[in-house]
């Protein structure tokens, strides 16, 4: 068998120039794709979402109370909704034995609101506030702690 020094042998397969060009190629992917999913941003996103919820929820509560009610005024031995904004809970606004549990199986908490708790109608703080326009008499539900720079609040 004849041998050329002149010539390269041709081998098949991969250098380790090649794998690691490919890895480092492969990790920013992947870096970039982590960015743009933004994990924490679409938890944050998901908390607001059920705020939108709760407000909801609460609107729709507070609505077949005054629907159930005569003259259809809102019902409660708190006393009328404050014409300013009240923290719904159980040392401010006490909305929660006029609604739960004819109206709400329980009351609903702002999922990152401090010292958001419910205990019973007597000993709970929502994290959620509420207020009714004195000349229009709509009623305002507002969730200050709403993440990434929204306002979270519904007016009817």
């Amino acid at each position: 068998m004849r041998y050329n020094k002149g010539m390269r042998s041709q081998r098949s397969g991969i250098t380790l120039m090649e794998i690691v060009v490919s890895i480092a190629v492969l990790a920013i992917v992947a870096g970039l794709g982590f960015v743009a999913y933004n994990p924490a941003g679409q938890i944050a996103a998901a908390r607001n979402r059920q705020r939108e919820l709760h407000l909801q929820a609460l609107m729709t509560a507070i609505r077949q109370n005054m629907a159930d009610s005569s003259g259809g005024q809102f019902s409660c031995a708190s006393g009328p909704i404050p014409t300013s904004s009240a923290h719904m809970s159980s040392d401010n606004y006490n909305i929660a034995p006029c609604l739960v549990p004819i109206y709400l199986p329980t009351m609903p908490l702002d999922p990152t609101y401090p010292g958001a708790v419910y205990n019973s109608s007597v000993d709970y703080r929502t994290g959620y506030f509420i207020s009714r326009s004195a000349s229009s008499g709509a009623i305002t539900l507002t969730a200050p702690s709403a993440e990434l720079g929204k306002t979270i609040s519904i007016t009817r």
